[in-house]
């Protein structure tokens, strides 16, 4: 089972979770493992992704590894509301798969939303 560490200590995902902010929002969620541990990181987080994307308002999910000999991942899942992730992070079966990721691994997931920036990003 990983353990959890807020991505922002003012903002907890279960605050965000609780958002009734209506769109699209990006879940982020970072990973620093034990660099023996890395085929059981990707190993789990495959099966959870298997999962997810079967549930309502899922839209994809990207896994990026730290160049080099980091140890360090990060996926991004884009769902399309707060209110869908909430459903599928807090359905019983995904919260049995988080048991199969490797004990050294640490997890920091946080909720975002695009922005609009003039000239740059759209919303």
């Amino acid at each position: 089972m990983p353990e959890f560490k807020e991505f922002n200590e003012s903002t907890s995902l279960a605050q965000q979770m609780q958002s009734t902010d209506d769109g699209t929002v990006v879940l982020v969620n970072v990973f620093t493992i034990d660099p023996s541990d890395e085929d059981d990181l990707v190993k789990a987080w495959s099966h959870d992704a298997d999962f997810m994307k079967k549930q309502p308002g899922y839209i994809s999910t990207q896994l990026h590894k730290g160049v080099g000999d980091s140890p360090t991942f990060f996926n991004y899942a884009i769902w399309e509301s707060v209110e869908s992730f909430r459903n599928a992070f807090q359905n019983p079966e995904f919260q049995k798969r988080i048991a199969q990721y490797p004990s050294s691994a640490m997890s920091s997931p946080h909720l975002f939303k695009k922005i609009a920036v003039p000239r740059h990003c759209v919303n």
